[in-house]
């Protein structure tokens, strides 16, 4: 089986006008089979962007791709919770689920999809959102491919389809407290957006001046860009159904075209890796998490071609 190709929300605050040519782009050139749209990260962001939604999920439509409509990581405030109550009250486009709040709103049986922030570990929860209508799993970027094994073999007994993130920043971690904020002095809820100045998000150094982290408003993701070209074919013979990109201030369409001609074994490993070396990345590759190591480590992957 050929894995689906997809493209994650859009974790950074970029402004209205560059996520519109970036959908514009993903719709017109990248070889992608579904696009979730929404905002995940932060609620205050939500206004800037929501009045173009109808219109790209409308040219991504026409174009081909499956629209899935993502909802918040966090809710905490009244607006959050409306937010939730929206987005499982439409019906005209598939909903990724990031926060149990928005279950509450879901009458059982609606079919749903539920994303890495769920963090959905095991086969038993797996079973247990199936029964209440989930349809698709996107599974924690840091699970190993041990687990990931055991989750494909009991999603596909339960008839779900099952996403690994294969290229982006791993989001590690999300806070009540804005950590983009606190760095330039400021609070939360006068935070300026600062974290719009940082498309790639914020760089974090340890004290001796070396690439830790980087922070994202309330977010803290890897230095590193996960990148699992090397382990499509290992995911597709296990029964992982769809490769998650997440968006970065790089050239996606090439990183997706790039995946695509792995998962249809058009090109190998050492291919691939020539045409990444080729793309504007200034991050290091990492995929310790696949093999139960220590996240931000590059290991060399065993990797043979799709049969």
């Amino acid at each position: 089986m050929t894995p689906g190709l997809t493209i994650g929300p859009i974790h950074y605050f970029w402004a209205a006008e560059k996520k519109r040519d970036f959908y514009a782009r993903i719709a017109d050139e990248a070889p992608v089979d579904t696009v979730y749209l929404g905002e995940v990260i932060c609620s205050k962001r939500q206004p800037f962007f929501d009045q173009h939604l109808p219109e790209v999920a409308e040219r991504l439509s026409r174009a081909g791709k499956r629209v899935v409509f993502s909802g918040l990581a966090e809710v905490m405030l009244k607006r959050e919770r409306k937010a939730c109550a929206e987005l499982a009250g439409q019906n005209e486009l598939e909903i990724e689920v990031n926060n149990a709040a928005a279950l509450f709103h879901l009458p059982p049986g609606r079919r749903h999809r539920i994303g890495p922030f769920m963090m959905v570990y095991n086969g038993e929860t797996l079973a247990h959102l199936a029964e209440r209508g989930a349809t698709h799993v996107t599974v924690p970027v840091e699970m190993p491919a041990t687990s990931v094994a055991g989750m494909a073999q009991r999603a596909a007994a339960l008839g779900v389809g099952l996403e690994v993130q294969v290229f982006g920043r791993a989001g590690l971690a999300t806070s009540a407290r804005c950590y983009h904020a606190r760095a330039y002095g400021r609070t939360k809820d006068n935070c300026q957006f600062v974290c719009e100045e940082h498309s790639d998000g914020l760089p974090l150094d340890t004290r001796d001046g070396e690439a830790f982290l980087r922070v994202n408003g309330i977010q803290t993701l890897s230095h590193s860009y996960v990148n699992l070209f090397a382990e499509v074919p290992a995911m597709a013979e296990i029964g992982v159904t769809d490769l998650r990109l997440l968006p970065q201030d790089t050239d996606m369409v090439a990183v997706a075209s790039v995946f695509d001609d792995i998962r249809n074994a058009r090109i190998d490993t050492t291919e691939a890796e020539a045409r990444f070396d080729e793309i504007p990345i200034e991050a290091p590759f990492s995929n310790g998490f696949w093999y139960g190591e220590a996240g931000h480590r590059r290991i060399e992957a065993n990797a043979r071609p799709l049969a």
